[in-house]
């Protein structure tokens, strides 16, 4: 674990290392987006992060907060992406919650048993442009 170093990093670069996303073109999107904050405000793609920042990064339903542990521009393992940074006991808490709540929710959606056929389709298109 020597390649870790304690200097400066570009945030794209280090949320790929860390595994949040499996390229940098990706990270870029999502900090672009407003997915990723550093201490509560939007960052810019080039921003240099330090250890013991405090990210909050949004993930499709899953907000994590996490604290930069140690700095990596290389792609590792799982194990050891985990280890370049700490996600709260709070933010842990609040997903497991928001997770529960999905589960218990998603029984109460009633989904079709079939597609529609195409005398449904044209309902549904006829109904949709009348509003």
């Amino acid at each position: 674990m020597n390649d870790f170093n304690t200097e400066k990093l570009r945030l794209d670069k280090w949320l790929w290392a860390a595994r949040f996303f499996k390229t940098r073109s990706l990270a870029k999107a999502a900090i672009e987006g407003g997915k990723v904050h550093l201490a509560g405000q939007r960052v810019k793609v080039s921003r240099e992060i330090q250890v013991g920042d405090e990210l909050q990064i949004r993930q499709g339903w899953d907000e994590k907060v996490v604290i930069v542990e140690a700095l990596s521009d290389k792609r590792r393992g799982a194990p050891e992406a985990q280890q370049l940074y700490r996600e709260t006991a709070d933010s842990v808490q609040r997903r497991e919650e928001a997770a529960a709540a999905r589960k218990a929710a998603g029984g109460m959606i009633d989904r079709p048993v079939s597609r529609p056929t195409k005398k449904q389709r044209r309902q549904i298109h006829r109904f949709k442009e009348s509003n």
